[in-house]
């Protein structure tokens, strides 16, 4: 098949090549993704500069992040509205504006709660929705390759700061944060906002040609809508699952350049002639990168759950080894990189999964939904994390914790979502 004459809004010509014209949608949706991750995964080199800027304690500093996720991931039944009311590329382009706007708006900052709002909350806003729009176009595109889809543009999320992680620390230390935050929130901008130009939703009736391609062990047959799913319990249990294991990706996010001086990581530390900080960093999003796509294609092979529940056992060691042995400035860059590669693929198992059980057709909505999860990891992860570790001026309260979390989320899969996604499918 090669040309389909129905189109949706936004869609390609009839006269299109449709499965070259879907890889050019991949594409397009990594380098989006690939931009708008910065504002997440390089928050931790401006934690210390601001927090002396700004005369402020970690944690209020910390609630920063905090509002980043709850209004990327918190607001993502408002994001999933608006993707319903726009074309992708119209969602795609407001998002890098908005995007682009934060950042050179948080170079202006002297107050903290402005900066709230700047980074916080425009930062989210604007992520989300070209994260909501890139998502939605891959469960459209590739019904018989969701796994793997989803897991490259979000594995592009998760690897896209490796790019600008170096060039971001270079220029903190030589010309101070805020210029770094007015030249990269331009750069920013225009990367997505060109990305977005070129993307289109495929015609009508892609899907439903393309669907029986899909694995048995992922086949659905029927869309359910957002009320829908919120009344399916198989949801709220994934729900539960995915800010269980949120909570301690989130966590190494945010703190992890405060926690690296505890584990006396300084910025004098070098591994391989590489000062540590900057070089776990970017270890740590080829790893975050890495894992989405493969754990995605994985999920395709064997199963949703069983992957699943593999990465979140992975997760838990890696956290524990990370506290035992991540005082060696060798073993704390290697162990960082394998706490990211045992958390990202959540952003790829729980969206295909979320597809698998409850359709494409309310994709958006029902993907905005789920995303409250992040939001939900991100207060637990940043600003109680900060605050426990003030209370107890130690980091293994809150390694510990996490952990547990992990191993929980990982028995739930396969004591829980498992046997109830089977019984949903049977049903639908």
């Amino acid at each position: 098949m090669n040309a389909i004459t129905d189109v949706q809004d936004g869609a390609r010509p009839s006269t299109v090549d449709v499965p070259r014209s879907r890889w050019v949608q991949l594409v397009l949706g990594m380098v989006a993704m690939m931009a708008i991750s910065s504002p997440q995964y390089v928050w931790a080199l401006f934690v210390m500069p601001m927090k002396t800027s700004l005369d402020v304690s970690l944690s209020a500093l910390q609630v920063t992040i905090a509002l980043f996720s709850i209004f990327q991931c918190g607001f993502g039944p408002f994001h999933g509205y608006v993707a319903s009311k726009l074309s992708s590329r119209q969602l795609a382009l407001a998002g890098g504006l908005i995007t682009g706007a934060s950042w050179v708006l948080s170079s202006q900052v002297t107050s903290l709660p402005v900066l709230y709002f700047t980074y916080g909350v425009l930062s989210g806003i604007g992520t989300g929705f070209v994260y909501v729009a890139v998502v939605e176009l891959m469960i459209q595109w590739f019904p018989d390759r969701r796994g793997l889809a989803i897991g490259m543009v979000s594995g592009s999320y998760g690897f896209g700061a490796v790019v600008t992680t170096f060039p971001v620390d270079s220029m903190i230390r030589a010309s101070g944060y805020p210029t770094t935050l007015l030249t990269f929130g331009f750069i920013l901008a225009a990367v997505i906002m060109l990305a977005a130009l070129g993307m289109a939703r495929p015609p009508l009736g892609w899907v439903q040609q393309n669907a029986a391609k899909a694995s048995v062990l992922n086949a659905g047959t029927r869309s359910s809508t957002t009320a829908e799913m919120m009344r399916a319990p198989v949801f709220w249990v994934m729900f539960l699952a995915m800010s269980m294991v949120a909570t301690g990706g989130l966590m190494a996010i945010s703190q992890l350049g405060a926690f690296a001086k505890d584990f006396g990581i300084t910025p004098q530390t070098t591994v391989i002639g590489l000062a540590a900080l900057p070089l776990a960093l970017t270890i740590d999003r080829i790893a975050n990168g890495l894992t989405r796509p493969f754990f995605g294609w994985l999920s395709d092979q064997v199963g949703r759950e069983n992957t699943m529940f593999f990465a979140f056992a992975l997760e838990g060691i890696a956290i524990f080894a990370l506290l035992k042995y991540g005082h060696n400035p060798v073993a704390f860059v290697l162990l960082t990189g394998l706490v990211f590669f045992g958390w990202g693929e959540i952003y790829s198992l729980f969206p295909s999964l979320q597809a698998d059980l409850f359709g494409p057709k309310y994709a958006a909505k029902n993907f905005g939904v789920l995303l409250i999860a992040t939001a939900v990891g991100s207060i637990f992860g940043g600003p109680m994390a900060a605050l426990l570790y003030e209370r107890t001026q130690s980091w293994s309260t809150v390694f510990y914790s996490v952990i547990a979390l992990d191993f929980v989320a990982a028995i739930l899969v396969l004591a829980a979502i498992k046997p109830m996604s089977r019984r949903w499918l049977a049903r639908s």
